[in-house]
């Protein structure tokens, strides 16, 4: 293995200086595409064209599709190997935030959060604990990362990527995977390409130009091919009118002719829509089952339809894959042991150094002691992850209010409340007609329960019906509502995208919600229970305005008692599900406003997946932006509320004022689509690009966030170096006590591009850790390719040379101190 990274490392940096050469010549900048030129052309070598020309066309077929997994340990695919020819199976299991598995793992900060660190080597290390992991529990393949742009601020995933900004996110990726892959673990970025939403991701056909996808969309990726990720993970959707799977200008033209990949691409779960155009296009397997690379595939090339030779070339870049990782000559290194104390270091370090402090006025943080009130379902109730894919098994997990009462020590008073209800309260006896034990029906075994009857309400109100229930989600009671049924099943794997918080109850039951408007009188009910093979317990609750009155009132007289409030607040993003508002959900928005008129010293701390609209902001007296922190959540959050630590993390996307001012407002061709089609017409201008362009100021920019210090940007310059520029400054901690800084370097426009252009661009970034009154020099390298545009025309990468302005400051909207420096070929 040694000698093939060695190879490939030379190969890449003879195909850099060859990227050099032509920019100083031409002005063109391909560096991936040099690469491509550089590298032998992809072969087996003899050992491996052997071992295939022994396969029957039945084994070549086994290898390319999924299959059921006799010793599961509850990963997402499985392929079985060629026991006869010693070739081993493939396990392959989800893990963004950690190894999803039935088992115990270490469940890490969510991706978003790790990034909002801005330090590769940071995510070099989150890599090697879930390569590490995914070793120990017999795993060959990780379903992980994902590197998808955050274009819109609904996306039910933003939480499972890293940024709306390329640069970042290739940075991220490439890091990450060279952290996974360094432990044994085969690495699968996904979701290629243009998959930056869940609503209609099955369907939608993405139509984008040639300049935005190569300058937005694929920076990632390229970066990800570029450190040699074994796999490659095709999205649902269409682009341009193509199904992502069999789209040949992705799989074919950019993805091996451009970048030079050589590993493999699989579809993601029942993405594949076709055999022949998938297989000839360059998909190489389909997950996970064989419904088209099956069966299909075997008839396909017996009729000729398909010549096996692409069943052979799929094969071999599997094959080879496996080779690289010493999977097929035994000379992989031993699956280790988990070292979950390692892996909780790491999630807790992670969860510290992207804490994302918002605001901060009258010295609210740190906190001093005294009285506390803790508010908010998730102050009690530890929210680990966000649902679908991203769920792990957390080795434990305390919650926030533990974790607060501790560091505050035997001398605090803390008092907890819980403001906002999740799992509703039981319906009143009184109210059902005849009455039954809603708050613990048990069914046996192979028996039926029935109820009918009628439910009586006191006064029109919002009722939520909270349903909780033992059985598998799709075995759930039948519960009716004047003839509506409360809870149907959602189609497809709905069901099973449901959420990582909401979801289920602390007793461990399911949960499913239904909000409605009752009016005064007699409602009839109706349900119907199945006790299946293991018997059924459920639960049947409600949450009323009424009842979130008093939850309020509650929370009310506890901030008023309270020296300082800790306000949680929550949302539970999903696989499969947008977002529909950037509002906290439920009566979260006048819960927050009522505790901040009670007590100005509220520190508001947002569990949430993605950017929120904050109309209660300006009575808060803290905002503390955590996202899903993983297992180690509890203790990262009290650190930082109590200044234990610098809150080290910068925000990763625009947060705007609200629904209306953001790049895909407003534009349903843009957001959601119209008629199965959506266009990304905002062309390059993504995030903090479109606020520029645009000249709308969002609620916080890009890269920001706060520290307990404060920081000084001086004397920067700029200098054209031949491949890129070097941008040079000063950064001084003005404050009394050590904090993070995290300086950003901006890129202008080039005059001699005639092309679009951003505003400006982030060109590049450094997290310091400074004493009082440190001051350091720093130089920040902005590479050739981030001065450059893409040209339809030369389908390359021009350079933009003329004079270039360089912004250094704290975040996108926060821009210190300017230079500029003359870019030339």
């Amino acid at each position: 293995m040694t000698d093939t990274v060695s190879r490939r490392s030379a190969l890449r940096l003879l195909g850099g200086a060859i990227a050099v050469a032509t920019a100083a010549t031409t002005g063109l900048v391909s560096p991936s595409h040099a690469y491509a030129q550089a590298r032998p052309e992809a072969g087996a070598g003899p050992r491996l064209e052997g071992l295939l020309a022994r396969l029957t066309l039945d084994e070549k077929i086994s290898l390319l599709h999924g299959a059921t997994d006799p010793n599961s340990l509850g990963q997402a695919g499985y392929i079985p190997g060629v026991p006869r020819l010693k070739i081993p199976p493939l396990r392959l299991t989800d893990g963004p935030a950690g190894v999803r598995v039935t088992a115990h793992a270490t469940a890490l900060p969510a991706p978003v959060l790790l990034a909002s660190a801005f330090d590769p080597e940071l995510a070099r290390r989150y890599g090697r604990v879930v390569g590490r992991e995914g070793r120990a529990l017999g795993q060959d393949v990780l379903l992980s990362p994902m590197v998808n742009l955050i274009r819109t601020p609904y996306a039910g995933r933003n939480f499972e990527t890293f940024s709306e900004d390329p640069l970042l996110a290739g940075d991220l990726v490439a890091a990450e995977i060279e952290g996974i892959q360094g432990e044994g673990l085969i690495a699968t970025v996904k979701h290629f390409a243009m998959n930056n939403q869940e609503k209609d991701r099955n369907t939608i056909d993405v139509r984008v130009d040639e300049q935005t996808m190569h300058e937005v969309e694929l920076r990632g990726f390229e970066a990800a091919t570029a450190v040699g990720t074994g796999a490659v993970m095709g999205a649902y959707n269409k682009v341009n009118g193509t199904f992502a799977c069999e789209n040949k200008t992705l799989l074919t033209d950019i993805l091996r002719g451009q970048w030079g990949f050589d590993g493999w691409v699989m579809t993601d779960w029942f993405a594949a829509h076709s055999t022949v155009a998938a297989i000839t296009a360059g998909l190489d397997m389909e997950m996970p089952d064989g419904t088209y690379f099956g069966t299909p595939l075997k008839t396909a090339v017996q009729n000729g339809s398909v010549p096996e030779r692409y069943v052979d070339r799929a094969v071999r870049r599997i094959l080879g894959v496996m080779d690289r990782f010493g999977l097929l000559d035994g000379s992989a290194p031993p699956r280790p042991a988990r070292d979950a104390k390692a892996g909780a270091a790491v999630a807790l370090e992670v969860a510290k150094a992207g804490a994302t402090l918002l605001r901060n006025e009258h010295r609210t943080l740190p906190l001093t002691g005294g009285s506390i009130a803790v508010i908010g379902p998730t102050g009690a109730l530890p929210f680990v992850s966000g649902g679908g894919s991203a769920h792990v098994v957390p080795d434990h997990a305390d919650s926030p209010l533990d974790a607060i009462k501790a560091r505050a020590g035997s001398g605090a008073r803390v008092t907890y409340t819980l403001g906002e209800d999740l799992f509703g309260r039981a319906i009143p006896a009184s109210a059902l007609t005849p009455a039954f034990d809603s708050e613990g029906q048990t069914v046996a075994a192979g028996k039926t329960w029935e109820y009918d009857g009628s439910l009586t309400v006191a006064e029109t109100d919002e009722w939520t019906f909270v349903l909780h229930f033992s059985s598998a989600p799709t075995a759930r009671p039948k519960v009716l509502l004047d003839g509506e049924e409360l809870f149907p099943l959602a189609a497809g794997y709905g069901e099973y995208f449901s959420g990582g918080l909401v979801s289920a109850d602390p007793d461990g039951l399911g949960v499913r919600r239904k909000t409605l408007t009752l009016t005064k009188g007699a409602h009839t009910l109706k349900i119907t229970a199945e006790g299946g093979d293991a018997g059924l317990l459920f639960r049947l609750r409600r949450i009323t305005g009424a009842t979130r009155a008093q939850d309020v009132a509650a929370a009310v007289t506890a901030a008023r008692a309270a020296r300082s409030v800790v306000l949680f607040a929550y949302e539970d993003a999903t696989e499969g599900l947008d977002r529909t508002t950037l509002g906290l959900p439920g009566n979260q928005a006048e819960l927050i406003g009522a505790v901040t008129a009670a007590n100005p010293r509220t520190t508001v701390v947002l569990n949430t997946s993605s950017s929120t609209s904050m109309p209660w902001l300006a009575r808060t007296g803290a905002v503390l932006q955590m996202y899903y922190p993983g297992q180690e959540g509890a203790a990262a959050t009290a650190a930082v509320l109590f200044g234990d630590c610098d809150p080290g993390g910068r925000l990763t996307q625009s947060f705007p004022v609200d629904d209306a001012h953001h790049p895909v407002a407003g534009d349903p061709l843009r957001y959601p689509g119209v008629n199965g089609t959506e266009e990304y017409s905002e062309g390059i201008h993504v995030g903090y690009r479109w606020y520029d362009a645009e000249g709308v100021r969002p609620l916080y920019p890009f890269g920001y966030g706060l520290s307990y210090t404060s920081f000084s940007y001086e004397d920067a310059s700029a200098r054209w170096n031949g491949h890129g520029l070097d941008v040079t400054f000063t950064v001084r901690n003005t404050g009394r006590r050590e904090g993070v800084a995290v300086p950003q370097v901006y890129v202008g426009r080039s005059p001699d591009l005639q092309l679009d252009q951003a505003v400006r661009v982030l060109g590049g970034y450094r997290r310091l850790v400074l004493r009082p009154g440190e001051r350091r020099r720093v130089t920040v390298h902005v590479d050739a390719r981030t001065l450059s545009s893409w040209d339809v025309k030369r389908h390359a990468w021009v350079l933009g040379t003329g004079r270039r302005s360089v912004w250094v400051g704290a975040s996108a909207g926060d821009l210190r101190v300017r230079a500029s420096a003359d870019v030339k070929r």
